[in-house]
């Protein structure tokens, strides 16, 4: 699963290349990749202009002039392929990036009024683009439910502080990974912020002082900047906007750094499971 700082990457690379561009035309192979209605596609998309490209944790909004939005989650394998006078492709890295499209794995092919296309590949079939009022995207259940954005600027570490309280007497990894708490958070970034914070991801929430809970805030900060300004992870499934691996991963502290020395102190990085993930910690930073 992507996590934020993948999902801006994508943002950002189809927000300079699609905005002003007018959709034309649709195809599609299956309609759980594409549940629309066709009635709505001819009304509401096929003549829309893309007017803003954005994100809400790890689900991308490519709002149009119609009043309509399509809402894209990628899951675990999709990708978004812009061919036009230049090329742009960010998700699953496998040959769509690079090669004729469509291909097997093309689930929608959009096709814009200059003749460029953006296609939506997704080889497990997982992903899905939906059209949705603007007004009622507010109202999806997810959006409902999600928790605030790490990286807006108007959130503080005051704020930060305040999600956690309803899990008090959770560990502070499950909390972290808990999309209803805060917004985009996978395993690597919290396990590079919370060694970054030195704090042990099996403590207990309510055990956190306040200085820790912010000091936490301005490490998933710090990391997740960075890993959007080296274009995401080189997790399995990710790639940057220019359908490169990301290089986040090369300035990894502790994640998948197993057997390997602590940046800070030199004791060897361990790797066990709590909340259900593969933890990497230093066990003598990280001390429970």
């Amino acid at each position: 699963m992507p996590e934020l700082p993948e999902v801006e990457t994508v943002r950002r690379g189809l927000n300079k290349l699609i905005v002003g561009r007018t959709f034309t035309s649709v195809e599609h192979d299956t309609p759980k990749s594409f549940p629309n209605a066709p009635a709505d596609v001819r009304k509401f998309l096929i003549g829309g202009k893309v007017v803003n490209v954005h994100r809400r944790a790890k689900v991308l909004l490519i709002d149009l002039s119609t009043s309509y939005t399509l809402v894209i989650h990628l899951k675990m394998t999709g990708q978004l392929v812009f061919r036009g006078e230049v090329t742009f492709g960010a998700g699953h890295p496998n040959d769509s990036l690079v090669g004729e499209l469509p291909d097997r794995s093309t689930r929608i092919s959009f096709t814009f009024d200059d003749g460029s296309h953006l296609y939506f590949n997704d080889q497990r079939k997982f992903g899905w683009v939906k059209l949705i009022a603007t007004l009622e995207v507010p109202n999806i259940d997810f959006m409902k439910k999600v928790g605030p954005e790490p990286l807006d600027v108007s959130f503080t570490a005051e704020d930060f502080t305040v999600c956690f309280a309803r899990r008090a007497r959770t560990s502070i990894k499950a909390a972290l990974l808990d999309q209803t708490v805060i917004a985009g958070v996978g395993n690597i970034y919290a396990d590079e912020s919370l060694w970054g914070a030195k704090i042990h991801p099996k403590r207990l929430v309510e055990s956190l002082k306040p200085e820790e809970f912010k000091t936490l805030y301005e490490e998933l900060r710090f990391v997740m900047n960075l890993a959007i300004e080296k274009g995401g992870s080189t997790d399995k499934n990710y790639v940057n906007a220019e359908g490169k691996r990301g290089s986040y991963m090369d300035f990894a502290r502790v994640f998948r750094r197993e057997g390997k020395p602590c940046p800070r102190c030199g004791t060897t990085i361990i790797k066990f499971r709590t909340a259900g993930r593969g933890t990497h910690i230093c066990p003598y930073c990280q001390q429970l």
